[in-house]
């Protein structure tokens, strides 16, 4: 079962300073609780990686997974992807990240796209989880622009 989860955000900053958070997966863990930890790994054939944590709590439990991801596309001050990309040989699900930031009258919107492929997570109660976070996420992340 695939997962896709839309989301935007408007905010009343340029869209270049919108765009330079965006496109650092670094920055995520300080805005965004799910992205429990986002550290710069190696250049793989000129591409920046990141080692990244997942983390969720579900009822009583809490759940973690650990991805590989890169940014496989990156034209500032509009678009950004990052997609899974692990280097252990394995096959796995993939993980896209699409952001789109574009400018108007001042307001630069936000428009984001994460796409899951894989069927370890069930849908219903993930996709709750991440509208969830991404309620709280748009908050913290005008906060962490203003600041």
């Amino acid at each position: 079962m695939s997962i896709d989860v839309r989301a935007s955000l408007d905010a009343n900053v340029p869209s270049e300073q919108l765009f330079a958070v965006i496109r650092d997966l670094g920055t995520y863990p300080q805005w965004l609780d799910i992205v429990h930890l986002a550290q710069g790994a190696d250049l793989v054939d000129g591409l920046q990686s990141w080692n990244v944590e997942l983390r969720a709590k579900i009822g009583p439990f809490a759940r973690s997974k650990r991805l590989r991801m890169v940014r496989t596309q990156d034209e500032s001050p509009t678009t950004v992807v990052f997609e899974r990309r692990e280097i252990d040989g394995k096959k796995h699900a993939p993980w896209v990240l699409r952001s789109v930031v574009t400018e108007a009258n001042g307001i630069s919107t936000l428009d984001v796209h994460l796409h899951y492929g894989g069927s370890l997570f069930d849908g219903g109660l993930v996709e709750r989880v991440l509208a969830d976070q991404i309620v709280s996420g748009k908050a913290k992340l005008k906060q962490f622009l203003a600041g």
